[in-house]
């Protein structure tokens, strides 16, 4: 495989292209009615340019242009079709999301550019070929049901990052977590043999890595610029090319997993275990309501109950990436030494954030009222 130095050259240049081209994004977007006002179902308060996509897309094309020029990648690059797939789905997803941050379209558009962006990159060779099932065997999915899996896996991925992009830094924060963490986790596979040397999934991984790395300084609280729903449908349909290329080719068994970690397409089930947690609840949520899962905001997300407890805008972000983090360790350390122990010290972790989440506002919200109890007794004195 690739060495790291050459993945992290690749990386490097879709965030240094990203971080570089957002202030002429934050310029154009007026030009181009990219701004979001503030409203009822969102946290900013002031408008703020909704074109981010706009520089990641570019950055992810400068990135699979290195990697198609650097000799280490010849031998990924090999299958263009797969990389040109890939890179026309990623242009196709990012123009759906990015004509409906300008003018809002009907769900079932939406959808259908969806659909088309999974279809583009099933046709070319990035499809789930094998899945695994716990407890139970291999499948070998037919062409029918590996088409259909494939384009369900792409829409999935895509709308996990398009829900969960909420709060300024989020999305692009998680994702930067889970796809780093992807990236260590192909490389492993890989250097163990596990994996084909042309596998790409590392390569879209890394290159997810640094668009959201250079998108992440211009987004933080308070953001200067959103990715939009062109950025979010982005790097969520990169993440989707790189989990499939790792989990769906490969019906070989990696020593030292829990069962979960036998079958690499369940990986990011872990990962992304938090967005996923709150993707799921949103969609019951909004259908038991008779309401569109996909056409309907609101204010109900867990990072806005997070903040509805009492969390800054900044530490709602930090405790949900800190989740990521933890969920994503559970799947490295094993990977790496072969060994399940972690899965204890990190269950303590996320317990004690589980209580820190929940009560440490309600703690200091009880410590203002006494100190406020103890200033009014000092005035009646």
């Amino acid at each position: 495989m690739p060495s790291l130095s050459a993945y992290l050259l690749v990386g490097g240049t879709a965030a240094v292209v990203t971080f570089v081209l957002i202030p002429l994004v934050i310029r154009l977007s007026p030009r181009m009615q990219a701004v979001v006002e503030p409203d009822a179902r969102r946290v900013h308060t002031r408008p703020t340019p909704t074109a981010g996509g706009l520089a990641m897309i570019i950055g992810v094309v400068a990135a699979a242009v290195v990697a198609f020029l650097h000799p280490e990648f010849t031998d990924v690059v090999a299958a263009r079709t797969e990389m040109l797939g890939v890179v026309a789905a990623a242009g196709v997803m990012w123009s759906v999301g990015f004509v409906d941050d300008i003018r809002e379209i009907s769900p079932p558009a939406k959808m259908a550019g969806m659909v088309l962006s999974g279809s583009i990159m099933s046709l070319t060779g990035v499809s789930i070929l094998v899945f695994r099932v716990p407890f139970f065997d291999v499948l070998l999915l037919s062409t029918d049901w590996s088409f259909f899996v494939t384009v369900l896996w792409v829409v999935l991925m895509a709308n996990i990052v398009n829900f969960i992009d909420g709060l300024d830094g989020l999305a692009a924060g998680i994702v930067a977590i889970a796809s780093g963490t992807f990236l260590l986790y192909a490389i492993q596979l890989g250097d163990e043999g596990v994996l084909d040397p042309a596998n790409p999934g590392a390569l879209w991984a890394v290159i997810a890595l640094g668009v959201c790395i250079g998108f992440l300084p211009h987004n933080v609280h308070p953001a200067r610029i959103f990715m939009g729903d062109g950025g979010a449908l982005l790097i969520g349909l990169l993440m989707a090319a790189s989990t499939m290329s790792v989990g769906g080719r490969t019906t070989a068994e990696f020593s030292g997993q829990a069962f979960f970690f036998f079958a690499p397409i369940f990986i990011p089930l872990v990962i992304l275990g938090v967005p996923l947690v709150d993707t799921a609840w949103a969609v019951l949520r909004r259908t038991i309501r008779g309401k569109s899962p996909f056409s309907t905001a609101d204010k109900e997300h867990l990072h806005h109950r997070l903040m509805n407890l009492g969390h800054g805008h900044r530490r709602a972000v930090l405790i949900l990436w800190t989740w990521t983090a933890l969920l994503s360790a559970l799947v490295l350390y094993p990977t790496y030494t072969g060994e399940g122990d972690a899965v204890v010290p990190i269950g303590i972790a996320a317990l004690a954030l589980i209580l820190y989440s929940a009560f440490r506002p309600r703690f200091r919200d009880r410590h203002a009222e006494v100190q406020v109890s103890a200033a009014e007794l000092d005035k009646l004195e």
